[in-house]
């Protein structure tokens, strides 16, 4: 009875909707005449209806006591489905529809129509609404009844002595008010909605149609005309030049004529053709309602939306300057509707159509001509508004509404400062919808959607609104700005409530609960080839929102593990097999960036579900399929950030992750590794030149000869030239670009460019400045000009003149330093073996307490050194602090001379220092940096690997960046994502991954990880249910059947009871007059 779609329902909100119409209507009209009560299913009219006040608040507070009694709307929604689907087996059949958004829908319509009581209008318009979405229901009185009957009983069972005789009349009144309207409904309406629905299908199946057949009229008259130009062409000849140019200019002409020409065949493009013909093209207005058309069509049965559009059409009307005739429109409707249909129009849809458009037009009239009055009054009651009158505002909006609601205060939860924030945007908001409609329809869209993800109750949108209009009556007298505020406020709030039950979903629901089980329970009912959508996208207009990423943000973790795994389970029928995978990245590509920022646990939970493992095994191997396509590629082909994303993260658990690892390695030794050896190769023959150059060349000979001379400025200059130039350009080309985007990190509050904080790139920006200095102290540029000299080793690029070996010092310990950064520099030559790279990044863990004890020694030797200088003068190792310092630095590294120390027992007092020394530096610092070292080689020791492999992703990164965009989608080809992998063999199962070999004991299973159910293999129709997950759900339903059962057996035994007491008494009072008689 009340089965309609989600969104079909709307609060008392409408009942304000007086503001449009009731206001130019006399109160005489609405008044309607008191029914104290409904007897019977009334099918021959549909009116008003009105009943005493007392029914109603009885009525009322037995409906709210009800949804008190149950744990949620929800579980009270299932006891009306249970009752109603029990006490009449003949409307089952009826019952299509899954059972939680039944039970969903059942809630929110009686909900509606039981809060509509009290207002005859309002009850009556959603009655209609509600009537027109049960058209394809055969709604007879008798199955009124029994409807009427199975939900009396339950309030009766469920409420008892609460279930007063004014609450059971009031609801059997509406139950039989309603049935009857529904009745009524399709039996006066119910073919004008089917024409007009039908018939809309019928333009937009056209225009599809000649659309397609358009194309093919065009490429076979466009053959055509080539084919007949060139033929008159070849055999026309030099004497008819002219001629045959204008035959082809004529033919051109032709063909670009057809070209330009379109023949009309969308409902748009037929109706501005017609307006044209009917010399109505000057009229603009009516290109705005045609935007509106199309949803003012398809909302015709839904009384609420209908008022809606044209609420919406008549504020985009308002911003048109010039005369409007909502006559020339119907005309030019009724015309193009016949084009596009014309074997189907006949006289019905003219009545029909027309019909349409007479209630649309009345909707309209009504409204015309106020907004442009409104939006000034409005706009010069908010300007004229003090910082005291908005404080007085915001104050008293929610005084008042606490009052008239107070479950309102369990959603306004925050701070003073955010409630006045929100009452600003919604006195921002009744002023931008007059200015800018449209975009404010998109905006209250997406407003309406973020409040599906905060449960906020339908039914306090009406008391707010009531409470901020009568606020505002209290600021100004204008009674145009009070209509202007009160009409944008109730339109503003009405589109929020449709919004809302449009977008909550049973899915939704479950999210906002955080219940797991929930979950499960919702996304049963699914349609199989809908599922993942349920779980991925909640629609309205054009605005969507994501269940999966609205669970993620709100902190519902539980849903959202449950909706992850639900999405990555592979289910299969005969015929299809259905992997949510595809539909996950389509929706989400950045899911992996959000999940390691929002729920990094839950990146695990989405990688498992990316792999599936045979539990079969054959010469020893298993198979294993890993779906890792949107890990390698995005939608466009190119390389996908997702290990970007899971690099950056920094985590040595993930970038172990099987899936991570089979993609890691697969870019590694596929592309990476051969870029990054050919890059380092290079480095390593500079670096060999440069150890020739510098370590071997010049000790080569005692006397350097001039082939050793040459070979050695040859590789001198080559290393100045590739390797200084090329890292200078680099270094300098980075700082400039960090400069130029401000990007920098910080040391010590000092700033410093960004990409100097890897460690490699400041050793060779220190390498470059090494450089830089080893070439303006090199000697052979000083002997450039003093090649020929007494001295050995004169000759061509000698470095042996007396300027030479001037700076032969400083340049020799620049070279030292040079090699030991180029050796520093090479050192992620290491990351070509996994286990080395762990080594080396272990080694580089531990330097942290090697610095620690290097500090502490430090520290010891300044102290004792300072207080041994000042013992004694006698000894020369201890006379000054320096030599002090360096002879217990000596000590400490085990390179003091034996031999000193006897000279040290000459002083007892400095024998004892420099023994308390040794004590704690080498007894006591020292064992403590071994378990130091210990302590922190077992904390890196289990994640050392995923730290290699870090270090390896992230130049995997670096490397591809470089590759060439033809050499990377030459390799995505070659991994033939698109193709479908088998199952087991002869299974051929899904595509999108990449399937290899992997030894029977790495991961050994025994379960079928695919879910395959027999039955159906319909995609409408939704999965089977699980035995498994379905058991708590069936211990419920045990449990409900129980305790009904109990108190129909209580409530039976009481009435034996009260009848036997009754024959009791009957039976003593005939006894005691027989006995009078007798006497």
């Amino acid at each position: 009875m009340t089965a309609s779609d989600s969104g079909e329902e709307e609060s008392e909100l409408y009942a304000e909707d007086a503001y449009g119409e009731a206001a130019d209507e006399s109160p005489e009209e609405h008044e309607t005449a008191e029914v104290i009560e409904v007897l019977e299913v009334n099918e021959s009219s549909f009116d008003e209806i009105k009943l005493p006040s007392d029914v109603v608040a009885e009525t009322q507070e037995a409906w709210y006591t009800f949804i008190t009694m149950a744990t949620s709307r929800d579980v009270a929604g299932e006891a009306i489905y249970s009752a109603i689907f029990e006490a009449a087996p003949t409307l089952q059949p009826l019952f299509k529809t899954p059972r939680a958004v039944m039970s969903m829908r059942f809630m929110n319509g009686l909900n509606t129509i039981i809060a509509s009581m009290d207002n005859p209008s309002a009850l009556k318009v959603t009655t209609e609404t509600l009537g027109f979405q049960h058209l394809d229901l055969d709604v007879t009185a008798p199955r009124v009844g029994m409807f009427r009957d199975a939900i009396v009983e339950l309030f009766e069972t469920e409420l008892q002595a609460r279930f007063s005789s004014k609450a059971k009349s009031g609801l059997m009144s509406i139950l039989n008010y309603v049935g009857g309207a529904y009745i009524f409904i399709r039996r006066e309406y119910a073919s004008r909605i089917k024409i007009i629905t039908k018939s809309w299908k019928t333009a937009n199946k056209a225009q599809e149609e000649e659309e397609e057949e358009k194309e093919d009229q065009g490429s076979e008259n466009d053959s055509s005309i080539h084919k007949t130009i060139s033929t008159k062409g070849n055999s026309s000849t030099w004497k008819d030049g002219a001629k045959e140019n204008k035959e082809t200019r004529e033919a051109r002409e032709a063909k670009r004529a057809m070209e330009t020409m379109k023949v009309p065949t969308t409902f748009n493009e037929m109706f501005i053709f017609n307006a044209a013909v009917m010399g109505f093209s000057s009229s603009n207005w009516m290109t705005l309602v045609l935007e509106q058309f199309a949803s003012i069509v398809t909302n015709a049965a839904n009384s609420y939306r209908l008022q809606e559009e044209c609420d919406i059409l008549a504020l985009r009307l308002a911003k048109y300057r010039g005369p409007i005739q909502l006559n020339e429109f119907k005309a030019v409707m009724l015309a193009a509707l016949r084009s596009l249909v014309p074997r189907e129009w006949s006289s019905e849809h003219e009545v029909a159509w027309t019909w349409l458009w007479e209630n649309v037009e009345r909707l309209l009239r009504s409204i015309l001509g106020k907004p442009q009055q409104q939006e000034k009054a409005l706009e010069r009651f908010i300007k004229s508004l003090t910082e005291q009158a908005l404080v007085h505002m915001r104050n008293e909006v929610y005084n008042r509404f606490f009052l008239a609601a107070p479950a309102g205060q369990d959603h306004f939860k925050q701070s003073s400062s955010r409630l006045h924030f929100i009452a600003d945007k919604v006195v921002e908001m009744t002023m931008e919808i007059y200015r800018e409609p449209r975009r404010m329809v998109e905006d209250i869209s997406a407003l309406g959607l973020r409040h599906v993800g905060y449960a906020i109750p339908t039914e306090l949108f009406a008391p707010f609104v009531s409470c901020f209009v009568e606020t505002v009556k209290e600021l100004t007298t204008d009674e145009v700005a009070q209509d202007a505020f009160r009409w944008s406020l109730t339109l503003i709030s009405k589109m929020l409530v449709r919004t809302i039950l449009e977008g909550s979903t049973v899915v939704m629901k479950a999210v906002n609960t955080n219940s797991e089980k929930q979950l499960r329970k919702a996304i049963a009912v699914a349609p199989r080839g809908k599922r993942a959508v349920w779980l991925l996208d909640i629609s309205v207009g054009s605005q969507s929102i994501s269940p999966l990423l609205w669970a993620l943000q709100s902190g519902s973790l539980k849903t959202c593990k449950a909706m992850i795994q639900d999405l990555l389970t592979i289910r299969a029928d005969r015929d299809n097999y259905y992997y949510g995978c595809d539909e996950l990245f389509m929706r989400h590509p950045d899911i992996v960036k959000r999940l390691l920022a929002d729920a990094e646990f839950l990146l695990p939970v989405l990688m498992d579900g990316l792999i599936w493992r045979s539990r079969m095994a054959q010469r020893g191997k298993r198979r294993v399929n890993y779906y890792v396509k949107h890990i390698i590629v995005d939608v466009d082909g190119n390389f996908s950030k997702a290990l970007r994303w899971i690099v950056k993260a920094g985590n040595a658990k993930h970038i172990c992750h099987p899936a991570v690892v089979m993609v890691a390695d697969m870019l590694w030794s596929k592309i990476a590794c051969a870029y990054f050896a050919f890059g380092r190769l290079g480095l390593l023959f500079i670096l060999m030149c440069f150890v020739i150059s510098q370590s071997v060349l010049p000790r080569l000979h005692t006397v350097s000869t001039q082939s050793d001379r040459i070979v050695m400025f040859a590789l001198r200059l080559f290393v100045y030239l590739c390797s200084l130039g090329t890292f200078a350009v680099m270094q300098s080309r980075q700082i400039i670009e960090d400069v130029k985007s401000r990007s920098f990190s910080r040391c010590w509050r000092i700033p410093y460019p960004q990409h100097l904080a890897d460690w490699k790139e400041r050793v060779t920006l220190l390498l470059v400045i090494t450089l830089i200095l080893m070439a303006t102290q090199e000697p052979i540029l000083y002997c450039l000009s003093q090649w020929e000299g007494d001295f050995d080793g004169a000759g061509i690029f000698t470095q042996s003149c007396p300027a030479g070996l001037a700076h032969k010092d400083v340049y020799s310990s620049l070279g030292c330093i040079a090699l030991l950064l180029y050796f520093a520099r090479i050192t992620d030559l290491s990351i070509l073996s996994t286990w080395a790279s762990a080594f080396l990044l272990v080694c580089a863990r531990m330097l942290t307490e090697l610095t620690l004890f290097l500090t502490a020694l430090a520290f010891l030797i300044v102290a004792f050194a300072t207080s041994a200088s000042t013992l004694q003068r006698s000894m020369t190792d201890f006379s000054r602090a320096d030599r002090a310092m360096l002879s217990l630095a000596e000590v400490a590294l085990g390179l003091y001379p034996n031999s000193h120390f006897a000279e040290l027992q000459t002083s007892g007092l400095l024998l004892a220092t420099v023994s308390v020394f040794i004590l704690i530096s080498l007894v006591f610092l020292l064992n403590l940096l071994v378990a130091q070292l210990n302590s922190a080689y077992q904390a890196v020791y289990a994640d050392m690997v995923g730290f290699a492999r870090l270090n390896r992703g992230k130049i995997t990164l670096e490397t591809l960046a470089s590759v060439s965009q033809r050499r990377w989608r030459r390799f995505a080809d070659s991994l033939s994502l698109d193709e479908r992998l088998e199952f087991n063999e002869g299974d051929v199962g899904l595509a999108g991954g990449i399937q290899v070999l992997e030894p029977a004991n790495a991961h050994p299973t025994n379960v079928e990880v695919i879910r395959r159910y027999g039955g159906s293999t319909s995609p409408s129709m939704q999965w089977p249910e699980d035995p498994d997950d379905d058991e708590d759900s069936r211990l419920e339903r045990l449990e409900k059947i129980m305790s009904r059962a109990v108190k129909h057996m209580s409530k039976r035994q009481e009435s034996r009871l009260g009848s036997s007491c009754s024959g009791h008494s009957s039976s003593n009072s005939s006894m005691d007059s027989e006995h009078s008689d007798k006497q």
